[in-house]
């Protein structure tokens, strides 16, 4: 019987690849790179390697699409002639009928998993980095744009609160992967003095461990913010922390990044404090843990739903596969929204849809099972 099942499972999830791979990819990259062709002059040879390299990324998204539409095909073509009910009859319980499919989403779970983590965001980064390249080739292939890092620190108030208040805020024009230009450094770290620098450039020194700065001039200025010394220099070392360098070198969009390296960025920013981009970065790595079970939580659904006594055609199974997909959707993306917002924390967030279609899932199972 499993085995059975099994076979009939695989050809609707391979067709479900490759339509929802093909719709995705086709909305979110085939069009933007066909204007860029035309409109920039991007070669057709690396606008097919951009193609390719995006083709993972889009293909972890289709596996839990995939799983749905096999699962809902399957039984609801085996319960509409009835081999369900002569499964029922030899004294197989819905359970163990579904236990197939979900053995399977697993599978596809794990698939899911090494996709998402070790393949797409490798590619996908990889795709971004050579279409910069190819769109810029007289500038450097690295290159960040307004670096902004702010520090902040604890004081106690009079009557023993604490206040959290900014102690040096960093910010560059840009960093071409050599060095900062356009500097401007605001530094409170030192009791009774303050000072501004502002610097044509600059860069780290690894050795020393300390910042060169060039062409610039730092203001002093005393904690009752009179004026107190300006300084003009053509080459300044000074003793900043490295973290801004860090920051932009490891500046990536979240869908480029696996999880190990969206922790290390949340360390970064933690250092600097940034309160929104940290509970963004918080969601966004639940959500990558807990994406791939959805291909679980879809095998039980389609199975389930596939195993109620119906007449369903495949139309109809894309058709339902398409609400199922569109209401989890809907459903993270609020879920999202409201865990950035601080309404919920950033693991319900996550979790919420997944916890909302096992609750549905079983709910379906055991009325089928009722029958």
């Amino acid at each position: 019987m499993d085995r059975y099942l099994a076979l009939q499972l695989l050809p609707p999830f391979l067709f479900g690849v490759g339509a929802f791979t093909s719709v995705v990819l086709a909305i979110d990259s085939l069009f933007e790179l066909l204007r860029k062709v035309v409109e920039s002059g991007l070669p057709i040879n690396i606008a097919l390697e951009i193609f390719l390299l995006k083709l993972p990324y889009v293909m972890v998204y289709s596996f839990p699409m995939s799983t749905l539409l096999a699962t809902l095909m399957t039984y609801s073509r085996l319960s509409s002639e009835s081999e369900l009910i002569a499964l029922r009859g030899c004294g197989v319980s819905i359970y163990r009928m579904v236990l197939t499919a979900v053995v399977l989403s697993f599978a596809v779970a794990i698939m899911t998993y090494i996709f998402n983590e070790q393949i797409a965001p490798a590619a996908n980064y990889r795709a971004t980095i050579t279409l910069q390249k190819a769109l810029n080739s007289d500038q450097p292939s690295f290159k960040q744009e307004n670096i902004y890092y702010p520090e902040y620190q604890e004081i106690k108030g009079a009557d023993g609160s604490k206040n959290k208040i900014l102690s040096r805020l960093f910010y560059a024009d840009q960093f071409d992967g050599k060095e900062m230009k356009g500097l401007t450094i605001i530094d409170r770290s030192r009791a009774g003095v303050n000072q501004i620098v502002i610097s044509e450039s600059a860069k780290w020194n690894s050795q020393k461990q300390v910042w060169d700065f060039y062409n610039g001039t730092i203001y002093l200025v005393a904690a009752d913010r009179s004026y107190r010394n300006i300084l003009r220099f053509e080459h300044q070392q000074l003793q900043l922390p490295r973290t801004p360098l860090t920051l932009a070198e490891s500046s990536r969009d979240y869908g480029e990044m696996n999880i190990s390296q969206a922790l290390e960025q949340l360390e970064i920013e933690r250092l600097g404090g940034n309160e929104p981009k940290i509970r963004k970065l918080q969601v966004r790595i639940q959500q990558k843990i807990a994406f791939p079970f959805i291909c679980v939580i879809f095998g039980l659904v389609g199975s389930a739903m596939g195993s109620i006594p119906q007449r369903t055609g495949r139309g109809t199974s894309f058709g339902i596969s398409v609400i199922v997909i569109f209401t989890y959707y809907l459903l993270l993306s609020v879920s999202g929204a409201l865990a950035q917002a601080g309404i919920l924390s950033p693991f319900i967030g996550a979790w919420l849809p997944n916890i909302f279609g096992l609750g549905l899932s079983l709910f379906l199972l055991v009325r089928v099972a009722q029958r």
